[in-house]
């Protein structure tokens, strides 16, 4: 059965833009509508930096679908991908062809359901995992607790890498039980002009190639969207490795 919408979520028409917004007027996704594919956001470029970590991942879980852009991202730039997303709102997957999202394909599922259930049956799976799941009164308690992250971190392959969008939410917490589940291995990334920070975190010891390198490895029209992202990346990775 098709999702119908949900009540406190909905769909605005600007002439440049479509958004999703939340009840309370809270902008969740912004799409342009002449380049659907496009990574508009700035925190989505940021999470798609990890890709400089984990260049070529060859599963990724997304929770949280909002309007698809990383989604739509991945499904376009990294065709050697298969992609399975989970969001629980029948509202938002209601909205799914609105936002141009392609339907389900070899590469490519979605589901409606919970996400920290979801990761349950991914144990080992996953070589790139897209966190991004809140809603007007921020990121869920369900995908907020350590018993989320340990689950995370069992879910990824063993070089494999997370990012996940912390908006509207104890910040602090979030890092402390990220630096639990994956023994450290995490850092943030504020974002400039926006309240979001992005938690990245991983498996492994992953040893990225130089940022010319990484980027030219991409297609252009990812490449120039992720240029910057990738930077400051490197940067708060170099710091840390000191």
């Amino acid at each position: 059965m098709k999702p119908t919408a949900r009540a406190g979520i909905r769909l605005r028409r600007r002439a440049l833009f479509l958004e999703l917004q939340f009840e309370d007027s809270v902008t969740q996704t912004r799409m342009l509508r002449a380049a659907p594919d496009l990574l508009w956001v700035g925190y989505t470029r940021s999470m798609l930096a990890t890709l400089w970590l984990q260049p070529r991942p060859l599963s990724i879980g997304i929770i949280g679908l909002g309007g698809g852009a990383q989604l739509k991202f991945c499904h376009r730039h990294l065709p050697q991908a298969r992609i399975e997303a989970v969001d629980n709102a029948a509202g938002v997957l209601a909205l799914r062809e609105a936002f141009r999202v392609p339907p389900d394909d070899a590469r490519l599922r979605i589901v409606h359901g919970d996400g920290a259930q979801w990761l349950q049956g991914q144990r080992g799976r996953l070589d790139l995992l897209l966190v991004d799941a809140y809603d007007s009164d921020g990121i869920p308690s369900s995908l907020s607790t350590q018993a989320f992250y340990d689950a995370c971190r069992s879910a990824l392959s063993g070089d494999g890498v997370l990012a996940s969008n912390l908006y509207a939410t104890d910040t602090a917490r979030h890092q402390a039980r990220l630096r639990r589940a994956f023994a450290g291995r995490c850092l943030l990334l504020p974002e400039p002009g926006m309240t979001n920070q992005v938690a990245i975190a991983w498996n492994g010891q992953p040893e990225p190639a130089a940022l010319g390198q990484a980027l030219r490895a991409l297609p252009w029209a990812a490449r120039w969207q992720l240029r910057a992202g990738f930077k400051r990346l490197a940067q708060a990775w170099h710091v840390r490795q000191g």
